[in-house]
C-alpha cells in the first residue's frame, strides 16, 4: 500500500498483526469512509463481493464477452482488445462453467483469470486421458468437439455425431454441417440456404473441406471426450427429427427419407 501512496505506518504493521492476517485477493469494505481502525479491521475480515457469470456450453466468445460487459459494466471494446492480447485462439479457450467474478474487477483481470482457471481444467483432463498436455494436439480436438457441440442435440448423441464427422473426413466429404456457421456474433442466428451460399469465412464446411480451423464455439469437457473417443459407426448423417433429436443413417435415401419426414 505503502508504494501506491497509500499513509501507512509502521503502526499499522503492528496493529494488522494484532487484529490478525490480512485477507488476499479481493474484498468489499462497504463504505467509503472508514476510520483508521475500521478499515485495518476489515483487511482482516471482509470478504469479497462476489458475482457469478455463467458461460454454457456452445456459446461463442464474442456472445460471452457481450454479457459479462452487461453484467459487470465492463467496457465491451477494451474486453475484446484484451482477450485478443492474452489469448493465442480467436474461439475455444474459455471452459463453460459458473465463474465467482468480483465485482470492480478490471477488463483486464477478468480475461485474465478466466483464461487461467480455463486452461488449467483443459489442462487436466488433458493429463487424465493422455498423460501429457499438448497445445496444438488439444485444440485440434477441441476444434472437432466445437462442432459436435453445436450439432448435438444431447450429450448422449455426441459420441454419435463425432462418429460421423471422422467418417465424412475419412472419405473425404465435406461435412456440411449448418452449426459450424453459427460462429461469433452469428451464434443464435438460423442459418438460412442464403448464407450458407454467401459465407466465405473459415467456419462454412459447406465450402471448405475438414474441420474449421479454428474453433466454432466454447466447448464442455464432455464434447472434448466424444471429439477423442467416437462412436464406433458407419453413418454418414444425421438429421433432427421432431422431438429435438436426430436420426443418424449411413445411407443417403434414407436420409433423404428422413428430411422428408420431418419437413412435410
Amino acid at each position: 500500500m505503502q508504494n501506491n501512496n497509500y499513509d501507512v505506518s509502521k503502526l499499522d504493521a503492528f496493529l494488522l498483526r494484532i487484529i490478525g492476517s490480512p485477507q488476499s485477493g479481493w474484498i468489499n469494505i462497504g463504505s467509503i469512509r472508514n476510520t483508521r481502525g475500521d478499515f485495518l479491521y476489515k483487511l482482516t475480515t471482509s470478504k469479497a463481493a462476489l458475482q457469478s457469470v455463467i458461460l454454457i456450453p456452445g456459446e461463442t466468445t464474442h456472445i460471452f464477452l457481450d454479457q459479462l460487459a452487461t453484467w459487470l459494466n465492463l467496457d465491451r471494446d477494451t474486453l475484446q482488445s484484451e482477450y485478443e492480447m492474452q489469448s493465442q485462439y480467436p474461439e475455444g479457450v474459455f471452459v463453460p462453467n459458473t465463474y465467482s467474478i468480483p465485482i470492480g474487477i478490471s477488463e483486464k483481470l477478468i480475461i485474465k483469470i478466466l483464461l487461467s482457471e480455463s486452461l488449467s481444467q483443459m489442462k487436466k483432463v488433458s493429463m487424465k486421458v493422455f498423460g501429457t498436455y499438448n497445445e496444438k494436439k488439444w485444440f485440434h480436438f477441441v476444434t472437432l468437439a466445437s462442432v459436435i457441440q453445436k450439432e448435438s442435440a444431447n450429450i448422449e448423441e455426441m459420441p454419435l455425431v463425432s462418429s460421423v464427422i471422422y467418417n465424412r473426413l475419412k472419405l473425404g466429404m465435406k461435412l456440411q454441417m449448418d452449426g459450424t456457421l453459427n460462429y461469433g456474433k452469428y451464434s443464435h442466428v438460423k442459418v438460412t440456404p442464403q448464407r450458407i451460399k454467401e459465407d466465405t469465412s473459415i467456419y462454412n464446411t459447406y465450402l471448405h473441406s475438414g474441420i474449421p480451423e479454428h474453433p466454432v464455439c466454447t466447448v464442455s469437457i464432455d464434447a472434448i471426450k466424444a471429439a477423442i473417443f467416437p462412436a464406433k459407426s458407419d453413418y454418414l448423417y444425421f438429421m433432427k427429427s421432431k422431438d429435438g433429436t436426430h436420426d443418424f443413417t449411413s445411407n443417403y435415401s434414407t436420409h433423404l427419407s428422413n428430411i422428408k419426414r420431418v419437413t412435410k
